[in-house]
């Protein structure tokens, strides 16, 4: 009352100023600026005056006052009934008593920069006022003791919109903050109504004549008068007895719940500053309510297992999901104590994601209780947070409830909800015998090896196997049939060996292939072929129809389907009783040895297993093996055919000869045609030494000395013409030696005459100078100087003379190589031409002269190693 304006600090500290001369009737604090608007008389009677303070600014040690102006509109007076200020500092509203509201505009510091208007007029008294600012929308909330409004000030004209027909008294209205929507609270003596611009929102029941209502960080306050108390005046409820009881409540509107009530003696204001609450009281005292943390909070609800409240409170101070958690945890446990368990299994699924699974999988497993167990484990796949064990788990309470129709729900799902793991879901269905599910999942989920296994391993559907097969792109189409070919062959040959037939020629996906986005379009897709011959292991028919097909379509295959269809063949042929069919199968597999794609050695090893005659001879006669072919010949006593192979090949190995001679010799049969054939031919090319083959021929009882009575006339009458030719050489060869003896005798003990009237060489008369030579050969002298390569020889006579030295020179550096003469013997067709040269040589001189002793058999055994060496060690054209 005495004009004075109290200010507090946070420590509590106070400080005054003398803001009128008489008193102080309303302040309004501003939050978001440090300015002050009070409401006051200077002099007496009722005219109020405006001042607006600045804190931050002195004047004279007390704040600044930037603005003075008289609150009454007109010349009526009438007192001041409360006062509202926009934090823009742009809008400032003033209630009368009267009923009237005066709006000020603009700058509410500066007189200059603003405009005062009167906003409503009414009959009855303004007991609040309140500005709501959103986005750029302002709106003002005028409540009288009847009626509630709104005004719209974004728009020029302010319009006006009526709320309500019930109003309240002073102090008992207020602003909710933005969690509330910033909607207007009017507390009436039996409900509190909230109220947007344009219309009336929720009510709550709250009994009791309101003497004050304030909002705060999400709680209303609610001072009441207690029932005991007298009511209030005329005039709102401005006015209190002396000592009257008020009960102070506090509510959480949000979470529907009382915060804190107690009773005190005459609250004159209570005030939310600092983060905490003051309570004034007529007496001097001030209360200070101090709001506990959120988790001494949610202790004392769990104390009183308030659950649902203590959620909801957790949600409005924004506690992170952890501790939402919790919370729904202990609620679980709860409630799964009580024997809830569809009311537990609901909070446990809000737990999803925070608390294991595994402590919720386990109680209920204990509990069984399977409905509440499947609920849980599908809300768990919803959150993609499921592994492995939680869908065998899942997938095993479907089976065990037969619920197929939620089954079915589960796996059918769009690719894009799968929350789960398909492979797991596969093998889990196969082992509950779910086949048809599975495979359904296999297929949508593109698991080729999954739908195989179950297509042929359990539903034994090989048919469906080979056709989806046949859908896929080439590397899983090659890889499955070659892990299922053989099941596949077993029970569908034809159309498995048409399928391997694409395979390994130019494989494209039949139908929409599950997967045609991995195919190469630019390169062709085959299969090595040799790959798939063990899967036609029992299947040799369609193994052959494989492999000719293969052969068609391919020029160059690899080896081993060469030989796999040449045994086919020879199999076939072999087997083969129709002479006609046994004709046409034995060309099939000469025209595949002809072909020259198949091994040598495998080729042959398979002809000689079945006895394949003509491919047998083919391959030695291309492998040049022609002692093998007579050998075959003779193994089957084919005497022609030793003969004629003895012609055909003897050229490249003349043993054949030989060997064929000593084969008849050791035949008991009449074998005298064929062993007289072979003796022509070997006496026609001189094979062997007529006593080797009387020695061979001994060994037959059958061939007498008339089958080589021939043989050895016509050999005895060539050798008696050779030595008849040699004796004739011998006495001519001796005439001449005695003839050159004579002429050498003659010349070392006589004159020599020279006659010669012609040159040697240029065959004109001689003339003197001219040289003669005791060869009788005479020359001019510069026709032997241009001619002769030297003085000492004659020119006529040198080359010949140079041939006998050369002859002598190389026999004397021939004797002593006897390693030379042994390997020329084993080598030379006649043994004795060999060593009849030697002897020439003179190489056995030196073993007769100074080796052998007198009387010695030296002489005797080398006759006797001779002829062995000529029987045994004569030449063969091998």
């Amino acid at each position: 009352m005495d004009g004075v304006i109290w200010l507090m600090s946070r420590s509590l500290q106070f400080s005054s100023f003398q803001a009128y001369k008489l008193r102080v009737t309303h302040v309004f604090q501003l939050k978001q600026h440090s300015i002050l608007v009070s409401v006051g008389q200077d002099e007496q009677g009722i005219n109020p005056l405006v001042k607006v303070w600045n804190l931050d600014k002195r004047d004279s040690g007390n704040p600044l006052c930037t603005r003075i102006f008289p609150a009454i509109p007109g010349n009526k007076p009438t007192e001041v009934s409360c006062i509202s200020v926009h934090e823009n500092l742009n809008f400032m509203a003033i209630g009368f008593t009267d009923g009237s509201v005066v709006l000020t505009k603009g700058d509410i510091t500066r007189d200059r920069h603003s405009k005062t208007l009167t906003l409503h007029e009414g009959a009855s008294p303004v007991t609040g006022l309140a500005f709501r600012q959103v986005a750029k929308v302002t709106h003002l909330f005028v409540v009288t003791l009847e009626k509630v409004f709104s005004y719209t000030l974004s728009i020029k004209e302010y319009p006006k919109l009526e709320l309500d027909t019930h109003g309240c008294g002073l102090r008992c209205s207020a602003l909710a903050d933005p969690s509330q929507d910033s909607q207007f609270i009017v507390a009436g003596d039996e409900c509190v109504y909230l109220y947007q611009p344009d219309e009336r929102g929720p009510c709550f029941a709250f009994d009791g004549n309101k003497l004050l209502a304030h909002w705060h960080r999400g709680y209303l306050f609610l001072l009441i008068r207690d029932s005991k108390s007298p009511n209030k005046s005329g005039f709102g409820s401005g006015e209190n007895s002396p000592s009257e009881k008020q009960l102070l409540t506090v509510y959480d509107l949000d979470n529907k719940f009382i915060a804190y009530s107690a009773s005190f003696d005459d609250v004159i204001d209570v005030v939310a500053e600092w983060g905490s609450f003051y309570i004034l009281t007529r007496d001097g005292k001030m209360f200070v309510l101090q709001e506990k943390d959120t988790q001494t909070k949610l202790e004392m609800l769990f104390k009183k297992n308030l659950f649902v409240m203590a959620i909801n409170l957790a949600k409005s101070q924004h506690l992170d999901s952890d501790g939402l958690s919790e919370i729904f945890r202990q609620y679980g446990d709860h409630l799964y104590l009580k024997g809830d368990h569809d009311g537990a299994i609901q909070q446990y699924i809000r737990t999803i994601g925070k608390l294991e699974p595994s402590y919720v999988i386990r109680k209920f497993l204990d509990a069984q209780r399977i409905h509440n167990l499947t609920a849980y484990l599908q809300a768990l796949h919803r959150q993609s947070l499921a592994n492995a064990d939680h869908t065998t788990l899942l997938l095993n309470c479907y089976t065990k409830l037969k619920d197929s129709s939620k089954l079915e729900e589960f796996i059918k799902t769009s690719e894009s909800e799968v929350h789960f793991d398909v492979e797991i879901a596969i093998k889990v269905l196969r082992q509950a015998s779910y086949h048809s599910h599975a495979v359904f999942l296999a297929e949508k989920h593109n698991h080729h090896e999954w739908y195989l296994k179950i297509q042929l391993e359990d539903l034994k559907n090989y048919q469906e196997g080979l056709r989806y097969i046949g859908r896929l792109p080439f590397d899983q189409a090659e890889s499955n049939m070659k892990r299922y070919g053989k099941t596949l062959m077993h029970h569908v040959p034809e159309g498995s060996t048409q399928l391997l037939k694409g395979l390994c020629t130019n494989y494209q996906p039949s139908g929409d292939a599950t997967d045609t986005s991995s195919l190469s379009r630019g390169r062709s897709n085959k299969a090595n072929s040799e790959e798939f011959i063990p899967i036609f292991a029992n299947n040799p028919r369609e193994l052959k129809a494989f492999l000719e097909h293969m052969m068609e379509v391919e020029p160059r295959l690899s080896q081993g389907v060469y030989d796999t269809l040449l045994e086919l063949r020879l199999q076939d042929w072999a087997h083969e009783r129709d002479p006609e069919r046994k004709k046409v199968l034995q060309g099939e597999a000469l025209s595949l040895l002809r072909s020259d794609h198949t091994v040598f050695d495998k080729a042959l090893v398979l002809c000689q297993m079945h006895n394949f005659k003509e491919g047998v001879l083919y391959l030695y006669e291309k492998g040049k093996l022609y002692q093998q072919i007579m050998h075959y010949h003779m193994q089957n006593e084919e005497y022609g055919k030793v003969v004629e192979a003895c012609k055909r090949f003897g050229d490249q190995d003349c043993c054949l000869w030989e060997q064929a001679l000593g084969y008849f010799a050791r035949k008991e049969e009449d074998c005298k045609t064929y062993i007289s054939e072979v003796l022509q031919h070997i006496d026609q090319k001189n094979l062997m030494p007529p006593l080797l083959v009387v020695q061979t021929l001994a060994h037959n009882s059958t061939a007498t000395l008339s089958v080589i009575k021939d043989y050895l006339i016509t050999k005895l009458q060539r050798e008696s013409q050779q030595i008849e030719n040699d004796e004739r050489k011998i006495q001519q060869y001796r005439e001449e030696t005695a003839h050159l003896r004579a002429e050498i005798e003659e010349l070392k003990t006589s004159a020599k005459i020279f006659q010669k009237t012609k040159c040697n060489m240029c065959n004109s008369p001689l003339e003197l100078p001219s040289v003669h030579f005791l060869c009788s050969h005479s020359f001019h002298q510069h026709c032997f100087e241009s001619y002769a390569e030297s003085e000492a020889e004659c020119p006529t006579c040198t080359p010949e003379n140079r041939k006998v030295m050369d002859m002598l020179r190389a026999q004397d550096q021939k004797r002593d190589l006897h390693d030379h003469f042994n390997n020329q013997l084993r080598a030379s067709n006649d043994g004795f031409s060999v060593v009849a040269d030697y002897f020439a040589r003179g190489v056995f001189n030196k073993l007769t002269l100074v080796t052998d002793p007198p009387g010695s058999k030296g002489v005797g055994s080398l006759e006797v190693n001779l002829q062995r060496d000529l029987l045994i060690h004569t030449k063969r054209n091998n």
